[in-house]
């Protein structure tokens, strides 16, 4: 298989042992910690806030990737740089004030990586004339908001979309995919052409 990066989902661990979790993630050479930030809002549920990202900030040298599952990311990006993240990922079908490009720079005016990421129902032809103003794109293969569903294996063609206009347009950003990777689905993605494998029921169940 191609290098990727492990991106581990904090949304599958054990809530009330965090520390564990992020040791685990650094014993496993794991690169990155997925932080899924849910707002009840833009998906049902809640999850992860600044304050949880503060506290496990001194226990891991990894990248910090805060996806923010939330209807107004611009309201919550200076508190996550505050927090520790380093990259920053908000959705394209957000609700927002600002419009996309804007909400990018208001990231890299921290001096943080930017990711932009697509639910499965949304075409990488809405994206693409964004797409040079980002270090990652964010490829949901499940429907975001709950954790454990399967892969919806179809948005892996915007994977290979995603190579493909990278490749003509000689882009830099990384291509990530989040939802139902498992030891079953991983070749898959890789295989498609994803950098970045975030996957949480079947890392932290010992599968992955």
């Amino acid at each position: 298989m191609r290098n990727y990066i492990l991106a581990p989902s904090l949304l599958a661990a054990d809530f009330g042992n965090l520390q564990n979790a992020v040791k685990l993630i650094k014993e496993k050479n794991a690169e990155f910690v997925h932080i899924d930030v849910m707002d009840g809002n833009f998906v049902p549920e809640l999850s992860f806030g600044q304050p949880v990202v503060k506290s496990i900030r001194p226990l891991s040298d990894l990248v910090f990737d805060v996806h923010l599952m939330v209807q107004n990311p611009e309201r919550q990006i200076e508190s996550f740089v505050n927090a520790g993240a380093d990259y920053i990922t908000f959705h394209y079908e957000s609700e927002s004030s600002l419009d996309v490009i804007s909400i990018a720079n208001k990231i890299k005016g921290f001096n943080k990586k930017v990711g932009l990421s697509i639910k499965p129902k949304t075409p990488v032809s809405q994206i693409e004339h964004l797409l040079e103003h980002f270090d990652l794109i964010l490829v949901m293969t499940v429907e975001p908001g709950f954790g454990g569903q399967s892969i919806i294996l179809e948005c892996l063609e915007k994977v290979k979309e995603l190579v493909k206009i990278r490749s003509e347009k000689n882009l830099n950003y990384k291509i990530s995919v989040d939802g139902g990777i498992n030891e079953k689905t991983i070749e898959l993605a890789i295989n498609a052409g994803s950098d970045v494998i975030v996957s949480g029921s079947a890392f932290f169940s010992g599968r992955l």
